[in-house]
């Protein structure tokens, strides 16, 4: 059996003008990530990473930590398919509508706005964002130029279907990618409904990681969400 291991990428910056780079503390999740691994010998036959920066910056700073320690970390190569669903394109979109004609969602975004401080807004925010996307999934909301969930789904698979044939036998892989295309491979493996796939997305933490073992007619969940290299709560990050 092979193995594929789906990173989340570390802590961004929610709340900044600019959320698609790492956090400091985001910095400090990855560098842990690569020590963890050189620890315990890891070494990978093939490194991926979406496009995405905070993708990109968790992969590059797992692989200095992880080289810094004498651990062999092959250059990773960008997959597109492993790219996050547009979510705030579909709030941005969709929430005026919303909040004109759906009390829930108005409350939720005064709720977020009128927050008293950030640990206050990002909760707020969630529940307002998963209200949202909820909707944007049971096909409720459909904003024009935003690819769909459908969607959304078929491009994770045929990046997994690509890559899982073109593994040799016995190799470890590992793909730094978002929470999204790690619940889509969970759905893979254990066929789950698409509400299902959702509330596996909202459980994946920061720069935690998910494996799976696979063959030729073989993918099987073999952990989720592990963070044993985050061992301090104040490292414990959603967004």
């Amino acid at each position: 059996m092979s193995r594929l291991v789906l990173v989340r990428h570390a802590q961004a910056s929610f709340l900044s003008p600019n959320y698609d780079q790492l956090a400091p503390l985001g910095e400090v999740q990855a560098r842990l990530l690569g020590e963890y691994w050189a620890r315990r010998h890891i070494v990978f036959d093939r490194v991926y990473s979406g496009p995405a920066v905070r993708h990109r910056q968790t992969v590059q700073i797992a692989a200095e930590a992880g080289r810094k320690a004498g651990l062999t970390f092959p250059e990773p190569l960008i997959l597109p398919e492993f790219d996050e669903f547009q979510g705030e394109a579909v709030l941005a979109q969709s929430l005026p509508q919303l909040c004109a004609q759906n009390r829930k969602i108005r409350e939720l975004r005064e709720a977020t706005q009128l927050s008293s401080n950030d640990t206050e807004k990002r909760a707020n925010f969630q529940r307002l964002f998963e209200a949202v996307i909820s909707m944007w999934i049971n096909q409720e909301i459909a904003p024009p130029n935003v690819e769909t969930w459908q969607d959304f789904c078929a491009r994770v698979h045929r990046g997994l279907t690509t890559l899982l044939d073109a593994s040799a036998k016995s190799e470890l892989c590992v793909i730094f990618t978002s929470g999204g295309p790690i619940a889509i491979a969970a759905q893979r493996a254990l066929h789950l409904s698409a509400q299902d796939t959702l509330q596996l997305l909202w459980m994946s933490r920061n720069c935690s990681f998910t494996e799976f073992l696979f063959s030729r007619d073989r993918f099987t969940l073999s952990s989720f969400n592990a963070f044993p290299h985050l061992d301090d709560d104040s490292l414990l990050t959603y967004r």
